[in-house]
């Protein structure tokens, strides 16, 4: 890993302050952070750590309720004391700064403070809440108190930013994000302590620009990250070795310039300066957010964060734990405060267009797997009070009292309250069922509306993927069945971007998604059984002008109703990439329905009818009985000319609607389509190339969704096409 000139765990309180409102030497006036203004909340029970900007050389005097201490700025002019632990305190008293001049910051409270950051739903204010305007009217509450941080994308690390302190009351309450005055309202009333919010969120924003450099340091899956953000960065060897070598090149072009100059001859372009030294710009970048909104109040003493985002990363799955580990130890490591609370939202339930449903049930899996990995963080599950219509459930009142439920318990000495959602314990086996047992339960599982519990599935061998299954409340526990699985082995609960699941524990806390169990391998689960038979099986490496099925039993076949496809790849990087379909017979000719070649006689451009398409493949449309499906089978040369008039379909691309050319025994398509989706289901085109044959199951990428001119057979390190039907 390149060596760091400078340390990123100490730059946040050392350098220089040369961007915007940040100090000047030739400024000999103390000055204070706005962190440090008229009506703030300090920590109680912590050092109070106070810094500011003077001369070099000045001495700096602060003193606070009868406490005192001096500083010396150092040579960038910074200056920075620590003054005792004080209880909390709903006094106004004054901060005094003295130098060569004095700052008094006057109405200063002591309680607890909370950094409130995320994207829009922390962002998110009380005016736009839930009853707003009730809520606005009865906001007298003196002892809340907030900093709103400006939204200040950075790419060094911003020493202060222009902001201030306001005190909580109808006038001004509106502006407050509402996930934290509404925990900071249930603590103040449980605690009967001041509490402070330092409110920095953007709406729309990813984790990584709120990521200091040190957190991605850690993280061994985010290197290529960290590599980018040193790469980029004045005074480590990775910007100077690079910068070194665009110097030279620089120099070397102009020396020939000049000799090129003055002989008459061409000349080749200057060299480029090169991207990777270019800073980042956008505040979507990793840091940038961290150093314009996050460092100008690190360090300021907290009792800790509540944190509400995801929306904008809610596609990466299990990646999002190394980025919040990668958030929460970057924070931690620089406010040199420890592990300190860090509480999140888990994000809600949404609709996300036409995106796979099973995405955010996978991203709501790594934000559990936050909770259950990273020390003293935990989640709060809100799927009881979502708006699958609107990203920005406005309940937001909810949502504080459960963060504040967290901070009670774990922080505030209330033992006796439950504070997080059941959790799964275990999984047990049982006769044709599976019970899922729960902890922290609230004495013992319930469902809101009174009825049996929803959203839970099981899976087993031969049940056609995961069923719906009858749920039944046994105390902690939860017992599941299904006619249509004999012997589950596995369950999901709430995998679904929509799901609103009814169970909840005994203190109305909702069951967050969660899945348990050994999934059972893909094909077993395929609803073939008995009933089907095998007609024609082939390594799909084989492919060539003659085809020579490794099994073919067609001559036993005498007849049959339904035919099933199963296209079983292996990508040579070891993925698995699977999808039966099946559909009521287009052909009593059990020789037509294999691979349509030109000795076969197979040519099929027709629609099929109960459609049932069953896949691991991500994106694609599943379901029984679809009407919408439709062959391609020919071993002719196609155009994309859409001839059929396929519903859908494009005349200038290759997708479900192409049309069969001359010659005939020429390029070949063996394709199985959903119109209505616009998804080829599977491919195998162009079989007499061989290792060049295109193979694909859903939709290409590129110029043609069907998989034709992609010659990618060789891609797959095992191929393989079984044949079924179904006898009558």
């Amino acid at each position: 890993m390149p060596h760091l000139r400078f340390n990123f765990r100490l730059v946040a309180f050392t350098l220089s302050a040369f961007l915007g409102s940040s100090f000047s030497a030739v400024n000999a006036d103390v000055r204070l952070p706005s962190v440090f203004s008229d009506h703030m909340v300090l920590q109680q029970q912590l050092p109070i750590r106070v810094w500011g900007w003077a001369d070099q050389g000045e001495s700096v005097d602060v003193r606070f309720a009868g406490s005192s201490a001096t500083a010396t700025p150092n040579e960038s002019g910074r200056w920075q004391v620590e003054l005792p632990p004080m209880d909390a305190n709903a006094t106004a008293q004054t901060l005094v700064v003295k130098g060569n001049n004095t700052v008094e910051v006057k109405d200063v409270l002591i309680g607890e403070v909370w950094l409130c950051s995320g994207q829009s739903n922390m962002e998110w204010t009380v005016a736009r809440s839930s009853n707003a305007e009730q809520e606005i009217a009865a906001a007298n509450f003196p002892l809340i108190r907030q900093i709103a941080i400006p939204k200040t994308p950075e790419f060094l690390p911003r020493n202060d930013v222009p902001a201030q302190w306001r005190v909580c009351s109808p006038e001004t309450a509106g502006s407050f994000t509402a996930c934290g005055y509404f925990m900071a309202r249930n603590l103040h009333q449980e605690l009967n302590v001041p509490i402070g919010l330092l409110n920095s969120p953007w709406g729309g924003t990813r984790v990584e620009p709120w990521t200091p450099p040190v957190g991605f340091e850690r993280v061994d899956a985010l290197q290529d990250i960290y590599r980018s953000i040193i790469g980029r960065t004045p005074g480590t060897d990775a910007y100077n070795e690079k910068l070194t070598a665009h110097i030279t090149a620089t120099a070397d072009w102009i020396e020939n310039a000049k000799q090129a100059q003055a002989a008459g001859e061409l000349l080749t372009a200057n060299p480029a300066y090169p991207t990777e030294l270019t800073p980042f710009k956008s505040h979507q970048d990793p840091t940038m957010l961290f150093n314009g909104m996050i460092h100008p109040i690190l360090g300021f003493p907290i009792r800790g964060a509540i944190w509400y985002q995801g929306e904008s990363n809610h596609g990466e799955g299990m990646l999002y734990l190394e980025k919040k580990k990668a958030l929460i130890g970057g924070w931690r490591e620089l406010w040199q405060q420890g592990d300190f609370p860090f509480y999140f939202v888990q994000i809600a339930p949404y609709q996300y267009g036409n995106e796979d449903p099973e995405i955010l049930a996978r991203f709501w899996e790594a934000q559990a797997a936050v909770a259950q990995q990273v020390p003293n963080t935990g989640m709060v599950v809100i799927n009881d009070i979502a708006t699958i219509g609107n990203i920005h459930p406005p309940g937001k009142q909810e949502v504080g009292r459960r963060l504040a439920l967290l901070a009670l318990k774990n922080d505030y000495g209330r033992k006796d309250l439950v504070a997080v959602s059941p959790e799964m314990e275990s999984l047990e086996v049982l006769d044709g069922r599976l019970r899922v047992l729960f902890k922290n339960t609230g004495g013992g599982l319930k469902t809101r509306d009174g009825k049996s519990p929803t959203h839970f599935e099981i899976i087993g061998p031969g049940s056609a993927g995961f069923q719906t299954a009858t749920a039944q409340i046994d105390g902690d526990a939860v017992i599941l069945s299904s006619d249509k699985v004999k012997e589950p082995v596995a369950f999901r609960f709430a995998w679904h971007k929509t799901a609103e699941p009814n169970l909840c524990g005994g203190t109305g806390l909702p069951v967050g998604a969660v899945r348990g169990g050994e999934l059972p391998d893909f094909v077993s689960t395929l609803p073939i059984g008995d009933e089907y038979q095998v007609v024609y099986d082939l390594d799909l490496s084989k492919l060539g002008p003659n085809i020579q099925y490794d099994t073919d039993n067609s001559d036993s076949v005498t007849s049959f109703d339904r035919v099933g496809y199963l296209l079983e790849l292996v990508t040579n990087s070891g993925e698995q990439r699977t999808v039966f379909v099946s559909m009521n017979a287009f052909t009593n000719d059990v020789t037509k329905i294999g691979i349509p070649t030109i000795s076969s006689g197979a040519h099929f451009q027709c629609s099929v009818d109960s459609l049932d398409v069953f896949t691991n493949v991500d994106g694609i449309t599943t379901g029984s009985g679809i009407a919408t499906g439709n062959l391609e089978f020919w071993p002719n040369n196609y155009n994309a000319t859409n001839a059929a008039n396929v519903k859908g379909a494009s005349s200038q691309t290759y997708d479900f609607g192409d049309a069969p050319s001359n010659p005939v025994d020429g390029y070949g398509s063996m394709q199985v389509h959903n119109h209505a989706t616009k998804q080829t289901l599977f491919a195998i085109n162009k079989w007499r190339a061989g290792v060049k044959a295109d193979i694909g199951i859903g939709n290409s990428s590129g110029e043609t969704h069907d998989w034709t001119f992609t010659s990618n057979a060789d891609t797959y390190a095992s191929k393989r096409l079984r044949v079924y039907v179904r006898t009558k």
